[in-house]
């Protein structure tokens, strides 16, 4: 054991000075001593570290040191084989200024801006009616009692699961940590609200710690980020999913106005109201628009108009086929009266007679004196009927026949 006490003090004292970075949690300054016993912390992991120094580094520091204060010491690690520890020794103590916090702030908020953490595609939608919200405050602290009272006043139903942590100081970063995953890994939990009250750079400084940033990114449920006031702009609002102003802005943009939405109802269910009775009216003005036109206010009317031109065609065409009727039967008359005037029986009628060659049954048109010689039968049909008779003899036109004839 001594052995091994004695490599690894052997081994530490060949390393060579350092300067370390680190938040004061402790300093035992006692007077008469010679050493002054401090404890640096890491803001964002759950580390110490022992620091022993001369008493007048902290007396005479132009800045006053107390638990709380960010320092950068320079000095050399000491192994004590007595009781196996560790402990800086240092020469050097130098207060973190506001000048160098804000330095440090701008260069991880241009680190996390070039790994497009703040990029907007990376928000995550607040949800509009969220039934559990997870609040990450200090104790009793007046960010807790303004959210809850103006989150239960706006919806009485919102259910709240709170953490309390420290929000400042060298445990605020861890513990705020460990409760962003317990409310993550939460399936109840809609969405998470990181809240504080306003402060100083150094009282808000743990918002703006990169572990915790990476923490927001990382989650899976919304994070609102709630920190100060409205000029206060920690590094958290930048990575969450939704800043709000103020913890009371925080409660109103997370749970909705259970008034005014009701209130919004009412107004969606009037005007819905009004706009169904003013179509109804519109569709009941045109309904009494088309029964009024003739078509409907007298269906019959076109039906009689029709009837009334079926009527008047019937008419029209009766007339004309009479009309046509009378023309032909006045032609045909007229046919019939020259056809008859040039037929056989007006010849006939007027004293001419047919005079026919009777052959046995057969008869044939005497035309010619040759066609009746002496003694032939003949058949004479004159208007109202025939005699028969036989010819005696024949005699040409312009002579005279001694044979004379008779019948």
């Amino acid at each position: 054991m001594r052995s091994v006490a004695i490599k690894v003090s052997q081994w530490i004292d060949r390393l060579g000075s350092i300067w370390v970075e680190g938040q004061i949690t402790q300093i035992n300054l006692r007077p008469g001593t010679r050493t002054a016993f401090l404890v640096l912390r890491d803001p964002s992991a759950d580390m110490s570290l022992s620091v022993t120094c001369d008493p007048d580094l902290i007396r005479k520091s132009p800045v006053p040191l107390q638990e709380g204060s960010r320092v950068v010491v320079y000095g050399k690690l000491s192994f004590f084989t007595g009781r196996g520890t560790v402990s800086l020794r240092v020469i050097e103590i130098r207060p973190v200024g506001i000048g160098e916090l804000l330095a440090r702030i701008e260069r991880l908020k241009a680190l996390l801006a070039a790994e497009g953490l703040f990029d907007p595609r990376l928000k995550r939608p607040i949800p509009f009616l969220p039934k559990t919200v997870g609040l990450i405050t200090g104790r009793a602290s007046a960010a807790e009692r303004d959210i809850l009272t103006v989150a239960h006043n706006r919806w009485p139903a919102v259910h709240f699961e709170v953490r309390n942590t420290a929000v400042q100081g060298p445990t605020a970063v861890p513990q705020m940590l460990e409760a962003l995953a317990e409310l993550d890994g939460d399936p109840a939990v809609d969405v998470i609200v990181l809240a504080r009250g306003g402060g100083s750079v150094e009282d808000l400084l743990a918002f703006s710690d990169e572990a915790l940033c990476r923490a927001i990114v990382a989650a899976t449920t919304p994070i609102v980020s709630a920190i100060g006031h409205e000029p206060d702009n920690p590094l958290s609002d930048l990575v969450a999913d939704l800043r709000a102003a103020t913890p009371t802005d925080a409660a109103k943009r997370i749970v909705p106005d259970a008034a005014a939405e009701l209130a919004g109802v009412r107004d969606m269910r009037a005007r819905s109201a009004a706009a169904l009775r003013g179509w109804v009216d519109r569709e009941t003005r045109a309904l009494v628009q088309l029964r009024s036109r003739p078509v409907l206010a007298d269906p019959l009317r076109e039906l009689e108009r029709r009837v009334e031109e079926v009527e008047r065609l019937r008419t029209a065409t009766r007339r004309t086929a009479e009309h046509l009727i009378r023309t032909e039967s006045t032609a045909t008359l007229h046919l019939r009266e020259k056809l008859t005037a040039v037929g056989p029986a007006a010849t006939l009628a007027r004293g001419y007679a047919v005079v026919q060659r009777v052959n046995g049954k057969e008869r044939h048109v005497v035309r010619s004196i040759e066609d009746a010689q002496a003694g032939s039968q003949l058949r004479i049909r004159v208007a109202d009927g025939a005699v028969s008779a036989a010819a005696l003899g024949t005699q040409k036109l312009g002579t005279q026949n001694t044979d004379a004839g008779r019948t």
